[in-house]
């Protein structure tokens, strides 16, 4: 990789980073069902207008838009309101990684090798430390949202590599096509008309600028822009020079929340999201070296 695509990596993990608090300023106005709704109705009109359909069986399209779409987003979302800090939840949404492992383990009956094992396990013990300090704060509940929706993207991970779309980038955006209906059901059940109403009657408003600002950035930055140069880079590379640049997005994420909502992680929280992404590289740098026999983790638009 050149100088220049060094910086093209990093500018990508800021976008993907800064997509955290982005979310955070959203969801200050719309509920959690609802943005997840808006946030995949907004990408899903330019791909059904420009990007043409994955020659992939239907059933993994609809499991991957499922994985990723409605179930990491639906926990991620709720654990946010719920007291998650934007900066943590970058950090704990890593679990995906460790879960994808061993659900291929598990249904794809891919060897685990030792060096994985020790990668998946540190992990763990750096989630459970983040586990144990929220629990004593008695805010573990968004803790467990979060992990419920990393393993939401771990499931749609095996369902992506079930696909084995010939062009990963074109399922990445049309599995956006499937959370729309299924998020819009549940914010009619859970948040209500009313709730449904009462924000979209307002999104014009001067009050809901920050959060119509954070979809924008979600839906253009995040998205469209991060996974254009993302899967760019990754065309041209192997995945062992471009990979390893994503583990720079929770540094961003938890850097950026601290900037924007003065989210000072605890020690414990620290200590514990070192370990998690450590623990993640150890294991996916392996990965790599050997015939990648477990892909590195599809990033959601």
């Amino acid at each position: 990789m050149t100088a220049r695509e060094k910086l093209l990596a990093l500018s990508v993990a800021v976008l993907w980073g800064l997509n955290f608090p982005a979310t955070a300023y959203a969801l200050q106005h719309y509920p959690p069902m609802l943005a997840a709704a808006l946030r995949f109705t907004l990408l899903a009109i330019p791909t059904l207008l420009f990007v043409p359909r994955p020659q992939i069986k239907l059933r993994w399209l609809i499991g991957t838009g499922i994985g990723l779409g409605v179930l990491q987003f639906a926990f991620l979302y709720v654990a946010m309101v719920a007291g998650m800090p934007a900066g943590l939840a970058s950090v704990v949404l890593q679990s995906s990684a460790p879960f994808t492992v061993l659900l291929a383990g598990i249904f794809l009956h891919e060897r685990l090798s030792r060096q994985q094992l020790i990668g998946v396990l540190i992990a763990v013990a750096g989630l459970s430390v983040i586990a144990w300090h929220r629990a004593q704060a008695a805010a573990l509940l968004p803790v467990l949202l979060t992990l419920c929706g990393g393993l939401g993207w771990a499931i749609g991970n095996i369902c992506s590599r079930q696909a084995k779309a010939p062009k990963p980038i074109q399922l990445t955006f049309w599995m956006s096509l499937i959370p729309p209906l299924p998020m819009l059901g549940l914010s009619l059940l859970f948040e209500g008309p009313h709730r449904i109403g009462q924000a979209l009657g307002t999104a014009l408003t001067p009050a809901a600028l920050p959060a119509n600002l954070g979809m924008l950035y979600i839906v253009v930055c995040a998205s469209i822009l991060g996974y254009g140069i993302w899967n760019s880079l990754m065309a041209r590379h192997p995945s062992s020079q471009v990979a390893p640049w994503s583990m720079l997005v929770p540094v961003v994420g938890v850097l950026s929340s601290w900037l924007a909502f003065d989210e000072v992680p605890a020690w414990a929280e620290l200590l514990g999201g070192c370990l998690v992404v450590g623990g993640v590289l150890y294991a996916s740098l392996r990965l790599r070296r050997r015939a990648d026999p477990i892909s590195a983790p599809v990033r959601t638009p």
